[in-house]
């Protein structure tokens, strides 16, 4: 059969946290870079498609289509390690420690953010035929969504702090859950439509992707968006971050551990884990 029961699935939710905090260093940077990358690409194709057709619906239909490519090609997004890692940790996963967890997440970041940025360089700079003419309507349109999703939250002081972390937590929520929903499936058709539906509605409902973020407000303020780099950090990167940590972990990870693995049938812990291990975003 294709599908995976949840307690196979949280199993191999684990192995991939485990392989996560294994993979060396080169290797870990250059996924992350590259998951990074091709996912700003899918997200300058969504608001692309949305400006042109003046529908966002249209947009966020077809903006998974960057997740799923970095899935089926093994990259990593900050988000997935956030969900997988910390499975492994607490099923106490030989080369497994706390220092190794905050070490992988450190390297995604540094790798994710060099990938999107780079996308956010290049993307600007053809737009912009070397930032020689103004932006058009896309790029003015990265400029306002930096504006609208920094001091648009700032100027509701605390509520709107409380308003991004949630949105961050609702995301990862959705954006774990469809990884997770890929990996039921052990064909690439089925893989694609349960992925699809939950990062759909991840971006159709406006909430807060981490990664994502680091090439649209680095685009943003590459062309001249009324928003500052202290804006973009403190109201939107550092608490979307956060969110997408707890939505990954409470909401996703540890609901599956806790049901699936710890209240689950016994089996011998691996002293390695195996190349093939899914991607996780």
């Amino acid at each position: 059969m294709s599908y995976v029961p949840p307690p196979e699935l949280a199993r191999a939710m684990v192995d991939t946290g485990q392989s996560k905090v294994l993979t060396s260093t080169r290797d870990t940077l250059i996924r992350a870079f590259m998951g990074g990358a091709i996912l700003a690409l899918g997200a300058a194709f969504a608001i692309t498609v949305t400006v042109q057709t003046g529908s966002a619906l249209l947009g966020a239909l077809l903006f998974p289509a960057g997740f799923v490519v970095l899935y089926l090609l093994g990259f990593d997004l900050l988000t997935g390690v956030f969900t997988m890692v910390p499975m492994a940790y607490l099923d106490r996963r030989p080369g497994v420690t706390l220092k190794g967890m905050f070490r992988t997440w450190g390297l995604v970041f540094v790798g994710n953010f060099v990938g999107a940025f780079t996308i956010a360089v290049m993307i600007t700079f053809v737009i912009t035929y070397g930032y020689s003419i103004p932006p058009d309507e896309v790029g003015q349109r990265l400029g306002e969504i930096g504006e609208a999703r920094t001091l648009g939250y700032a100027e509701h002081g605390a509520a709107g702090m409380a308003t991004l972390f949630l949105r961050g937590v609702l995301c990862n929520w959705m954006v774990s859950t469809g990884v997770i929903a890929a990996m039921m499936s052990k064909n690439v058709t089925g893989k694609v439509v349960a992925m699809w539906m939950p990062v759909m509605l991840f971006f159709y409902m406006g909430f807060e992707h981490s990664v994502v973020n680091m090439f649209l407000f680095p685009s943003g303020l590459l062309l001249g968006g009324d928003f500052s780099l202290s804006d973009y950090l403190v109201w939107n990167e550092i608490p979307t971050v956060l969110g997408n940590m707890v939505g990954g972990i409470v909401f996703v990870g540890l609901a599956l551990y806790i049901t699936h693995v710890r209240t689950g049938p016994k089996r011998e812990v691996p002293t390695s884990t195996a190349e093939n291990v899914p991607a996780d975003v």
